[in-house]
């Protein structure tokens, strides 16, 4: 509780911090990025609104074959959410199917916040924004993020109480959907990235038609389409997000400056300045992130597409829902998603570092044969 209140301080301090510096002119550009928070209200509630106001119908629609599924194989109804992404109706479809509350939450807001969100926003999205240039590399740093997700699945189903034989049996069709995604992009990557335009395509219907079913509903209390939620309830979760962005956005811009004084730390891991910054960012926000990718060298690419899949917005977007919907919730989701991203920020830097070496080795050697015993 004591954690939850200082995330709480920490975010209004950055409010206080952008308040004050805009009242003074924008002098130290605090200010402006507690601005950039709240400006970016209007895109989350245009991608979000409409997905929320269909989940009743999307919950109905997947009754059926998550029920199958349950009594196949014994893995809760409550899972189907986690594919979602934890504010676009992962966290509601997943307490609405649950047979365990307990699972329910965990798939809502653990599975969700980093499977479903990396599924149903990050890649899809950020095929777009990224640029064709540097898709393939953030689509290798996406997969050394889906390698990484079980590190966060695991510590996340232990925070919500749950035994490691349970996490196992309840992750099984996630594990198995990682490995189909994951084969796909070594083997079919173009194909991959085809498929996950379609899915960026499917959620801009589907948001489009959400809200227009959400405003008409709410305007004339005519139901276009059977089992819809009321555009006021989705907006009520985009503005307990937007709370938290208005005050995460100077308080990391804050640190991030103090951070560029590292060079060493720099130098060390190979980021550039803008994938440093990218990091910090990320936690909060993943949209700047992506459009900063093309300002990034290769290996800054990788390793920030491969964090964003777990520790996306844990102190932005996914705080803010969670400190609405599930507020026990906000430590274990922290600690997973950010145990997550640090592992596969890990990874990422040992296949990096170690391919650094081995094309060392191939242009000293290029006729050798036994190329591990010539590196070293």
């Amino acid at each position: 509780m004591e954690k939850k209140r200082m995330i709480r301080y920490i975010m209004a301090a950055g409010v206080m911090l952008g308040g004050l510096d805009k009242l003074l002119g924008n002098r130290w550009g605090y200010g402006r990025k507690m601005e950039e928070g709240f400006l970016l209200l209007g895109p989350t509630a245009l991608s979000m609104v409409g997905i929320i106001c269909l989940v009743p119908l999307f919950s109905y629609v997947l009754r059926v074959p998550s029920n199958i599924l349950y009594q196949f194989a014994g893995v809760d109804p409550g899972m189907f959410g986690g594919v979602f992404a934890i504010d676009m109706g992962g966290y509601q479809i997943s307490a609405e199917l649950a047979k365990n509350t307990q699972i329910g939450v965990y798939a809502g807001i653990i599975v969700s916040s980093t499977l479903g969100c990396t599924i149903f926003f990050t890649i899809p999205v950020g095929l777009g924004m990224a640029g064709e240039e540097v898709n393939m590399e953030f689509l290798r740093g996406m997969m050394f993020g889906l390698l990484a997700l079980p590190v966060a699945l695991v510590l996340g189903g232990f925070c919500c109480g749950l035994n490691f034989e349970q996490i196992l049996k309840q992750n099984i069709g996630v594990f198995l959907f990682i490995g189909i995604i994951l084969t796909g992009l070594l083997k079919y990557p173009k194909r991959i990235e085809k498929g996950f335009f379609a899915i960026a395509c499917f959620m801009k219907i589907a948001g489009t038609v959400g809200l227009v079913v959400g405003a008409v509903y709410s305007l004339c209390e005519i139901k276009l389409l059977p089992l819809t939620a009321s555009i006021e309830e989705a907006m009520e979760v985009v503005a307990s997000i937007g709370i938290a962005m208005v005050g995460s956005l100077p308080a990391a811009e804050f640190i991030r400056r103090r951070l560029e004084k590292l060079e060493r730390l720099r130098s060390w891991s190979g980021l550039d300045a803008t994938g440093m910054a990218g990091l910090l960012v990320g936690t909060v926000s993943v949209i700047p992130v992506l459009v900063m990718l093309k300002d990034m060298n290769e290996r800054s690419r990788v390793i920030n597409a491969a964090f964003l899949v777990c520790a996306a917005s844990t102190f932005g977007a996914h705080l803010g829902f969670t400190m609405k919907a599930e507020p026990t919730m906000v430590n274990p989701m922290i600690a997973a998603k950010i145990a997550g991203g640090i592992s596969a920020l890990i990874l990422a830097e040992a296949v990096m570092r170690r391919r650094k070496q081995c094309c060392s080795c191939r242009r000293k050697h290029p006729g050798s044969r036994n190329r591990r015993t010539d590196c070293q």
